[in-house]
């Protein structure tokens, strides 16, 4: 059902039919569906009836002519967990976590890999390339390797470890390079042009964002589901954490074709997006009123999935954020590890760094005044804090002799 692509910068049409990056313009493309001819046969019933176990039970606006065509290791359809209300969680009404760290590979990228991987190999390609500077390594590497496809990557060499082994565990040719994503990503455009791989970077393919807008599908049947009954509908702010921004633009977009299909009204969530204070050009372009953000200086934070200096699709953020009324808003550094601690004490849930940033970010908007905390808010964690395990200080456990019967005189209860 993928119709045709259509450049978000001039509207210009391109053939769908063969591999494509970016437009002439330099800018993203967007595949547009023909949803008038769909929407009969494409409604939340036929989709609540559906057992498939993957976000490809939204196949009709993905990039496949059938189900059984995708590329798919079980991604998608990650739990919106409501948040108990204690300690600093105690004041919101309606919290909800979306939890991307139960995908394949423990991120969201799971989702962005599986669309744009099942659609390169359908036009031919037989060797992808990108940069990376954490999940979206792993991710690539694992659906390559499900397509039977090689996969170049290039990582900063700060990567997190447990990134660079799983890519290598894939079989993935790993490349660290001693400079930024950005730097990276210049590597993979000369290495696209000399050896013919297919570029897979973010926004510069056009199904990463495909596979990442699945997450504004699920969102109304999550709620559904919610305990205290909140229907069919779309929550009233997102809280999302942005480097390359693809979640975000394709949640946006997802929105726009659920209202075409009849799903929705024309409410919309404000998206809020969230950016370390080390690498925040987009917060430096909304704040200053800007339609793009420009390359951020000396980028640096520990949560890599932030550290994006610079990302193509940034006037559609942009865009995106103003149109929905929200905002963009920056955390340190400490403030996020200690945002992703409080969440795993506080909920159980093994947040991410990037978890972490969104939830003070949502404690900074509560204490401003610019957030109601009866709202319903989500809070998207978008991978598993088990692969920041290096950043982690545990301090100096006791070590019980166990042939000691007073052993345990030492704990405290």
């Amino acid at each position: 059902m993928h119709n045709r692509l259509i450049c978000s910068a001039t509207g210009e049409s391109l053939p769908i039919d063969q591999l494509q990056n970016l437009g002439p313009t330099g800018k993203p493309l967007l595949a547009e569906y023909d949803l008038d001819s769909i929407k009969a046969g494409f409604q939340p019933d036929n989709v609540r009836q559906r057992d498939a176990r993957s976000m490809w039970k939204f196949w009709e606006v993905m990039p496949v002519d059938r189900m059984s065509d995708a590329v798919s290791l079980g991604e998608g359809l990650t739990p919106l967990i409501p948040c108990e209300k204690r300690g600093p969680f105690a004041k919101y009404e309606n919290l909800f976590i979306k939890d991307e760290s139960t995908n394949p590979t423990g991120s969201f990228k799971a989702r962005g890999m599986s669309a744009a991987v099942t659609r390169a190999k359908a036009l031919g390609a037989k060797v992808v390339a990108l940069p990376s500077a954490g999940n979206a390594a792993g991710a690539a590497a694992h659906y390559a390797a499900n397509a039977g496809m090689q996969c170049f990557l290039f990582m900063p060499e700060d990567t997190p470890p447990a990134n660079i082994i799983e890519s290598v565990f894939a079989g993935a040719n790993v490349f660290l390079v001693n400079g930024l994503i950005s730097d990276c990503g210049k590597l993979v455009k000369q290495g696209c042009e000399r050896f013919g791989w297919f570029d897979l970077s973010t926004l510069k393919e056009p199904f990463r964002v495909e596979g990442k807008k699945t997450m504004g599908y699920e969102l109304p049947f999550d709620l559904e589901r919610a305990p205290g009954g909140h229907g069919f509908q779309l929550p009233d702010v997102i809280f999302y954490p942005t480097g390359g921004g693809t979640g975000l633009i394709g949640m946006w977009k997802a929105f726009a074709e659920m209202e075409q299909l009849g799903w929705i009204g024309p409410e919309r969530p404000k998206m809020v997006s969230v950016q370390a204070e080390g690498c925040a050009p987009v917060v430096k372009a909304y704040e200053s009123g800007a339609d793009h953000a420009t390359m951020f200086p000396n980028a640096h934070t520990v949560a890599s999935g932030l550290r994006v200096p610079a990302a193509v699709g940034d006037f559609l953020m942009l865009n995106a954020i103003r149109e929905s009324g929200g905002a963009a808003i920056s955390v340190s550094d400490d403030e996020l590890m200690a945002g992703a601690s409080e969440i795993c004490r506080h909920q159980g849930v093994c947040a991410c760094p990037e978890g972490g940033a969104v939830w003070k970010a949502c404690e900074k908007l509560l204490a401003s005044g610019w957030l109601d905390p009866a709202s319903r808010i989500v809070l998207f964690n978008t991978g598993t804090g088990l692969k920041y395990n290096h950043l982690l200080k545990v301090g100096d456990l006791p070590v019980l002799d166990h042939n000691d019967p007073n052993c345990l005189d030492q704990i405290v209860s």
